[in-house]
């Protein structure tokens, strides 16, 4: 029998062999991981086909099968299907994700059965020259393009992809050990799952790329998910002055819930520097949307020696040009930020502090919470700039 697309004869359980354990956790023979799953059938499609018909394949030796609890929506999912960002097909979307250890491969010791763990969508492998050499583990592709990008899933035979490797729109997904970062028990896992990429994404941008400094003045293009936590982060690096530019008028008075100083339309900048900066230029200026013309406009709003920090993921055919005469002339920074220059393994922990001390406030960025079942209404609410975050709950 078939409830919500699990295959309810079956439960969890260790299976041993006369050596010990082996795949601890994963389902005997005559059982399977069938599931729900919200899948991305074609490249430019506008509708995700929730369907239970996908199983999630069985761990490998270094592998873990995570049971999502919450997942949420972000606006990279949407960048998944219309192309911006390359991902093969069919796949399952989703990479923000929080849950609980349900099986483990053989050679896995840094989490067990039952824990509580952070999907992490590119995970540091920890032995390369960016995760030891550069220390700028975030940047390690080791991992990423290597076991996270073998199909995590299965269709009638057929082979299912996951969405940055993770694939957290099901009920239960597939990962290497080193894409989980485990957690205390007692953090909702709802608000941990917001951890696993737009928090991390917005406030690492202000803590650990820009280096947002105390009494600087930032602004932040784009009043989303992942600029409302870029927002924070500024905050807490004690900025003086934090301006939200936003076009919809409902998320410039969110910004201001989450510290925003000032939130003003794209007309009203260039008023607002004049007030804040006397023309000079803002220190720092955050860009969370990811288009061409947000971007030019983040480095033309920040002071001489400023420093502009591209958050959004933009299209790779779309391009933003500088005179040559002004990079020098300038001495502006301009800088991308990938996970918001992250090192999963502290940073999270970090974010999770804040959080149960009442600097960053998660729980308000939680506009809604559904079910798989409304994940195309939740899509179309993030293309129409409506939410901050909406979570996924299985």
């Amino acid at each position: 029998m078939v409830r919500r697309g699990i295959v309810t004869s079956r439960s969890v359980h260790l299976t041993t062999c006369q050596n010990g354990p082996s795949r601890r956790g994963v389902p005997s023979e005559s059982e399977s991981w069938l599931m729900l799953a919200a899948v991305l059938r074609n490249t430019g499609d506008t509708d995700l086909d929730v369907t239970d018909t996908i199983e999630v394949n069985d761990p490998g030796p270094d592998d873990v099968i995570v049971k999502i609890t919450h997942t949420g929506v972000c606006h990279s999912d949407v960048s998944a299907m219309n192309g911006t960002i390359p991902q093969p097909v069919p796949a399952v979307l989703g990479h923000e994700g929080a849950g609980v250890i349900e099986a483990v491969g053989d050679n896995v010791t840094e989490v067990s059965v039952g824990d509580h763990v952070i999907v992490v969508w590119s995970p540091p492998c920890g032995a390369c020259q960016f995760c030891v050499g550069h220390k700028s583990p975030n940047l390690c592709t080791t991992v990423q393009f290597g076991s996270m990008m073998i199909p995590h899933f299965r269709e009638g035979g057929s082979d299912v992809n996951a969405m940055a490797g993770a694939g957290t729109f099901a009920e239960r997904t597939l990962l290497p050990k080193q894409a989980v970062v485990k957690i205390d028990d007692d953090i909702p896992l709802d608000i941990a799952s917001l951890i696993g990429c737009g928090v991390m994404t917005g406030a690492g941008a202000a803590l650990n790329t820009a280096k947002v400094a105390p009494g600087s003045s930032v602004i932040v293009y784009g009043a989303g998910g992942v600029g409302v936590a870029a927002i924070q982060g500024a905050r807490i690096a004690g900025a003086a002055e934090i301006v939200a530019v936003d076009l919809n008028d409902a998320k410039l008075d969110d910004a201001k819930r989450f510290g925003a100083t000032h939130a003003v339309t794209p007309d009203d900048v260039e008023g607002i520097s004049a007030e804040i900066t006397g023309g000079d230029g803002f220190d720092y200026a955050l860009e969370c949307i990811g288009n061409p013309i947000t971007m030019r406009a983040a480095f033309d709003a920040v002071r001489r020696g400023g420093t502009a920090c591209i958050v959004g993921v933009g299209r790779p055919e779309e391009m933003v040009q500088f005179s040559a005469f002004e990079l020098f002339f300038m001495e502006k920074t301009l800088v991308g930020s990938y996970y918001g220059g992250t090192d999963v393994r502290s940073d999270f922990h970090k974010l999770l502090r804040l959080y149960k001390y009442g600097k960053l406030d998660l729980e308000g960025m939680i506009t809604r919470r559904i079910t798989i079942d409304e994940i195309n209404p939740a899509l179309e609410a993030v293309r129409r700039g409506e939410v901050i975050r909406q979570v996924i709950e299985f």
